[in-house]
């Protein structure tokens, strides 16, 4: 079974950080009690809407501890490795049109 162990409070706090200073709208589910269930929901300033999740165990490097999340736009049929708060912020941000 996958584990999410690395999704802690405080990672989800510096995504949230990380999202609001790039001046992208977000929300997320309200499941960081059980990171298997927690999403973010990102629109982008082209008003595209992605979704960003925390990456599994084995998905997750531990030489690069902060690189959990994983986004993902329908729109775009496409979905990022895993980076950190900010450069996945800084992703969505800078996808052009």
């Amino acid at each position: 079974m996958a584990t999410f162990t690395h999704a802690t409070p405080e990672r989800c706090a510096q995504l949230s950080s990380a999202l609001t200073a790039a001046g992208l709208t977000w929300s997320d589910n309200g499941q960081q009690g059980d990171p298997r269930f927690l999403t973010y929901t990102v629109t982008d300033p082209h008003g595209r809407m992605w979704r960003i999740g925390p990456a599994t165990n084995f998905q997750a490097s531990p030489s690069s501890p902060g690189r959990i999340w994983e986004a993902s736009c329908p729109a775009l049929m496409t979905t990022t490795r895993v980076l950190s708060a900010r450069q996945v912020a800084a992703h969505i941000r800078g996808v052009q049109a």
